[in-house]
């Protein structure tokens, strides 16, 4: 089966589902997952019934039902279940901020020598943060690498910060940098 293109409040919404379920495999409740994202449980029901048609989501009505990701949500959001999951952290303003990791990092514009634009999607809400924070993400897992720079715009449907950056190092660059 091709694993279909979501849209931002799809990815939203099936994000928040899988990472309510968590590692488990119990049924979540439109309401919980309507809280997580703030939205109204009646749109979730109608969100969640186009998601069953792309057979990513399960549902089971009734008062103990709910929903539960199938495999190909996990591919859908190019996700697989991981065992360990390396976290991501995020600054601001060199302080951590709790409660949220860096799913993505897209580096949008780094040909310009004077501008590099990069959206994070983040596993928590974007919405804490304001245009003209100055964040650090990182290090990431594998190439410890830090971007840091400006927040341009916040996106709390797709739950995502767009930074003007300003400097990108790895770990080890700025060992040897000191």
């Amino acid at each position: 089966m091709e694993i279909p293109q979501l849209g931002p409040e799809q990815k939203r919404l099936l994000g928040a589902l899988v990472e309510l379920v968590g590692g488990e495999t119990r049924l979540v409740g439109g309401t919980e997952i309507a809280d997580a994202v703030d939205r109204n449980p009646g749109t979730i029901r109608n969100r969640m019934q186009s998601l069953s048609a792309l057979r990513l989501v399960e549902g089971v009505p009734g008062p103990g039902g709910g929903y539960k990701p199938t495999a190909a949500a996990y591919r859908a959001l190019d996700s697989e279940r991981l065992d360990d999951p390396a976290d991501v952290p995020v600054e601001r303003d060199g302080r951590a901020v709790d409660g949220l990791t860096v799913e993505a990092i897209d580096l949008e514009t780094v040909h310009s020598p004077t501008e590099c634009r990069a959206t994070a999607t983040l596993t928590g809400l974007a919405d804490q943060f304001s245009p003209g924070d100055r964040i650090t993400i990182g290090p990431t897992p594998t190439v410890d690498l830090r971007v840091s720079g400006t927040v341009e715009a916040v996106d709390p449907a797709a739950s995502t910060v767009t930074l003007d950056v300003r400097r990108m190092r790895t770990v080890t660059d700025a060992v040897a940098a000191d």
